[in-house]
């Protein structure tokens, strides 16, 4: 049997594709080529088409060509980023804290003018998941970015998540970044590890 975190995965991927999948098709204003992949080294991924950098946890596993692979049915949306705690295939009866950071065309969501907007489809899958939103969108600016954030919490499984996805409304994008931890202090040190510009807590320090 797979582990409890395989449901945690295909959660992640549907928050950022399941929508998407059922939106009409592009307008003539969608993003006309697709965004940098980003690439990790020495312990940083970094994104050329959105500007910022992820410093992945000591000792965390990188899932993202599986993720794509997975998500490839939504040609709308890319995983940029995909890592967890521990492998997701192992058997554990702990939650695996994970970061997922994902790009979609703006173009699958007609009318959308904001950031913002973007929580009305995603609380309905975080809902329909079992977790509820604990507060309403609001500014979380990261390095000046203008990025809108919630956070929800529930249980999986019998496991308790918390959840923030912070979202970013760039170059045609709904960039989302959504953080999975055990805690509020593990979210926070999550979250501390985004950075547009120079990259926080470099490695050794």
């Amino acid at each position: 049997m797979k582990s409890r975190v395989s449901s945690i995965v295909f959660f992640l991927l549907l928050n950022f594709s399941l929508v998407a999948q059922q939106a009409p098709p592009p307008s003539s204003k969608a993003a006309s080529t697709a965004p940098d992949p980003g690439a990790i080294a020495n312990g940083v991924y970094r994104n050329s088409s959105f500007g910022f950098t992820y410093k992945l946890p000591y000792g965390w596993v990188d899932r993202s060509d599986d993720m794509r692979q997975e998500a490839a049915a939504s040609p709308k949306s890319t995983v940029l980023l995909g890592v967890f705690e521990h492998p997701p295939e192992a058997t554990t009866s702990k939650l695996n804290s994970a970061v997922v950071i994902a790009a979609e065309s703006a173009s699958s969501y007609p009318g959308l003018k904001a950031a913002a907007q973007y929580f009305g489809p995603l609380s309905e899958v975080a809902t329909a998941k079992g977790l509820k939103a604990v507060n309403e969108p609001y500014e979380f600016p990261v390095d000046a970015r203008p990025i809108v954030r919630r956070d929800f919490a529930g249980q999986v499984h019998g496991l308790a998540v918390q959840q923030s996805t912070l979202v970013l409304l760039e170059k045609n994008y709904l960039v989302s970044f959504t953080f999975i931890a055990n805690d509020n202090d593990e979210m926070v040190e999550l979250i501390e590890n985004l950075a547009f510009g120079k990259v926080r807590n470099p490695a050794g320090k």
